[in-house]
């Protein structure tokens, strides 16, 4: 622009110079004349658009500097540097257009930093949510994944973005649903399992509104503990049904026996009576032991800590099992191992640890054949005292570990109730150790024993 304003100028000037010679030779009328003229004025024309360049360049730059400051301002906001301002000299009318570019950049700039800031807050919102969230264009490209999506579908978040869907995750069913989604427009959900039924997905896939909506959102939720926890309440509900329904039967029947003639019959009717006490005793302590456990887990279990010493209380436990596990030629022994103090005591309720143990060496003297051996023995670690106790016996399947101590859970269940029980000692036996802020575990190997390993809280002396 500036090379035309100059040249206009200088034309300018050329033209009125050349005006006022037509007119010199217009009115000299004459040949000779007007070439003395010609000779005349064509130096003064030269030195006078010689001398016109410097201002008709002044000029042009002046006009034009104020527009190129507008046009490099124009230039950095399309890149992107958002609030930038200029400074024009110039008139008046130039300045009032300085001040709205600058107002206009301003307006921009706090325009685009609050949506920057509410597109991190989204970001942020959706990265710590529980589901997975996934948006597609209608290509199925991916526009945006959080963490906990990319953590479901196993694949890197900072790697997906502007692949399709396809391209990140192989799982046809979620595929299918994206597309069906894309193409009609409605949503779709489903419950798939993943990994050969170990994860169960919620999956929602729905269309973005709007005429021009760039594709659909996929929303994962990950329903794998709701699935397990399902199970387990079915479980417990068989169990518990199973477990009632047991004892009550035998009760039924003996009282049919006795109804239809055997109280008569002095030899035959106590065996009966000894069937129905023997059911009544059992669901008597199935109905404790699930009290017991409902109050654990309530936290009513009114406990009251204090320093029990753990010498004193394995042996006492050993002693109330011993003449069980001598009538079936088992050996118990309580010790402690090496660096133990002859006080060492744990900070527990009292009662809750007698139970504790006392369900953790029933259940060894059940399940250890004839000449097998029970162990309890105690060390510190740290600020915790562990117990354990551990038996020669049947051992348990590596597969069955991860669920011993669930409620009702039994390894073998036709053994485990003709061994007796309600099979809900070791579950007690878990939430008294957390209820007392200790833990509990299990290592075993089939046909070589078992150890179970408690560990209470250090009581200080």
């Amino acid at each position: 622009m500036f090379w035309r304003l100059f040249v206009t100028y200088l034309l300018l000037v050329v033209i009125a110079v050349a005006v006022v010679g037509l007119l010199i030779l217009q009115r000299a009328g004459g040949t000779d004349l007007f070439a003395e003229l010609a000779f005349a004025v064509i130096p003064v024309v030269g030195v006078i658009c010689a001398v016109a360049v410097v201002p008709a360049y002044l000029l042009a730059a002046r006009f034009t500097k104020p527009l190129n400051e507008l046009t490099h301002g124009a230039g950095r906001l399309a890149e992107g540097d958002l609030g930038h301002t200029i400074h024009v000299d110039g008139g008046r009318e130039f300045a009032a257009l300085a001040r709205s570019f600058n107002a206009m950049s301003e307006r921009l700039g706090a325009s685009f930093a609050q949506l920057e800031r509410d597109r991190e807050q989204l970001r942020t919102i959706l990265s710590g949510m529980v589901e997975g969230v996934v948006a597609f264009d209608n290509e199925q490209r991916v526009l945006f994944v959080n963490d906990r999506a990319a953590k479901l579908l196993e694949f890197p978040p900072d790697q997906v973005v502007g692949r399709k869907l396809w391209e990140v995750t192989r799982h046809r069913a979620v595929c299918g649903m994206v597309e069906k989604a894309i193409a009609d427009g409605g949503p779709h959900r489903d419950e798939l399992d993943w990994q050969g039924a170990v994860k169960s997905l919620a999956v929602y896939v729905s269309r973005l509104p709007g005429p021009d909506a760039p594709g659909a959102v996929l929303v994962l939720h990950d329903t794998t503990e709701l699935r397990r926890l399902e199970r387990l309440r079915q479980d417990f509900v068989a169990n518990v049904s199973h477990e009632l329904k047991t004892p009550l039967a035998n009760i039924k029947s003996s009282v049919e026996v006795l109804i239809d003639g055997a109280v008569e019959d002095r030899a035959s009717r106590g065996q009966f009576l000894d069937e129905i006490a023997d059911a009544a005793d059992r669901l008597d302590a199935l109905i404790q032991d699930l009290l017991t456990l409902a109050r654990i887990e309530s936290g009513e279990t009114g406990l009251h800590p204090e320093a029990v010493p753990v010498e004193e209380a394995v042996h006492t436990c050993l002693d109330r099992h011993r003449t069980r596990a001598e009538a079936n030629k088992l050996a118990l022994h309580g010790v402690a191992l090496a660096g133990c103090p002859p006080d060492l005591a744990v900070w527990v309720d009292e009662e809750a640890l007698a139970q504790a143990l006392d369900n953790l060496v029933d259940n060894a003297i059940k399940y250890t054949p004839a000449g097998g051996r029970i162990t309890a023995r105690w060390e510190t670690a740290g600020g915790m005292v562990c117990i354990e106790v551990e038996d020669t016996g049947v051992g348990i399947p590596e597969r069955d570990l991860p669920r011993i101590f669930e409620r009702f859970y039994r390894v073998d269940k036709a053994r485990s109730r003709e061994k007796g029980g309600t099979g809900l000692g070791l579950a007690i036996v878990k939430h008294l150790a957390q209820a007392m802020k200790g833990s509990v575990k299990v290592t075993s190997e089939v046909n070589k024993g078992t150890t179970f390993r408690v560990c209470l809280p250090r009581a200080e002396r």
